[in-house]
């Protein structure tokens, strides 16, 4: 039987920190092998980052943005002056182009991963909605996302119709800021050929819906996925950490995780 992968886990003291802990326990292909937050942070069994890459194949990071990256170049010189350096698992969203640019740079020298939604359900429809949309033409079949959330949420359309919608676009071989409709009121006219369009719910306590509507003239073809419990990010960050093992350096996502990215 193989050893399990060991995992630190960044933001330890954060929610979703607590969330990636507790979805350790009780599984036999990880193990929880450090947990660590702010040099300033203190904590029962908190370690520094330092001990925390030494101690880890892989670290699951849902921090913020510039705090990722110096974990990522943290890994990269371990990479260079150490035998071992842990590969690392990013859900940190917002970053800059110069702090992607960082982490592109160390995943020359380890393995990242990372993906603005880990939920596996979510990055499976968006292999499946690339592939409708190679499969289907533009010139029959309209696409429309359609997401709903709880009456909180402040931005929309959501990040995850955004990958939706741009998944849609790779397929079809397009860009998705030249076919994007987000707004309709009034008397707008027809639709146009091609466009992918947004249709947005805010109300109550909607974890997440979404669904990608291929509309044709005598049939309606609808992928969709339901988040009913916000566990599931945490849940799919673990399952990248474990398919990391044994993976060479580079930056990947959920869909290699997947299997979607040939």
């Amino acid at each position: 039987m193989s050893q399990p992968v060991k995992i630190a886990v960044a933001g330890a003291l954060g929610r979703m920190g607590q969330a990636v802990i507790k979805t350790l326990e009780g599984r036999h292909d990880v193990v929880l092998a450090a947990r660590f937050d702010r040099p300033e942070a203190q904590g029962e069994l908190l370690v520094s980052a330092d001990a925390a890459l030494a101690a880890a194949d892989a670290v699951i990071d849902f921090t913020l943005p510039e705090a990722s990256a110096l974990l990522a170049e943290a890994a990269a010189a371990r990479a260079v002056h150490h035998a071992h350096a842990p590969a690392l698992v990013i859900g940190s969203t917002g970053f800059s182009p110069e702090q992607l640019a960082r982490i592109e740079a160390a995943a020359q020298k380890v393995v990242i991963v990372r993906s603005g939604n880990y939920s596996l359900g979510v990055n499976m429809l968006m292999g499946l909605v690339r592939q409708a949309a190679a499969a289907l033409p533009a010139s029959d079949w309209d696409i429309e996302v359609f997401e709903a959330h709880h009456k909180r949420k402040v931005d929309a359309p959501s990040g995850t119709a955004l990958m939706l919608a741009e998944a849609a676009a790779q397929g079809r071989g397009v860009d998705l800021d030249q076919v994007s409709d987000r707004a309709r009121d009034g008397v707008t006219g027809p639709r146009q050929e091609g466009a992918i369009g947004f249709s947005v719910v805010r109300g109550g306590g909607i974890v997440g819906e979404h669904s990608v509507i291929f509309a044709g003239e005598s049939e309606t073809l609808t992928l969709s996925h339901s988040a009913i419990d916000r566990g599931l990010f945490a849940r799919g960050a673990v399952a990248a950490a474990a398919w990391t093992k044994g993976k060479p350096p580079g930056l990947y996502d959920m869909q290699d995780v997947l299997g979607f990215q040939k």
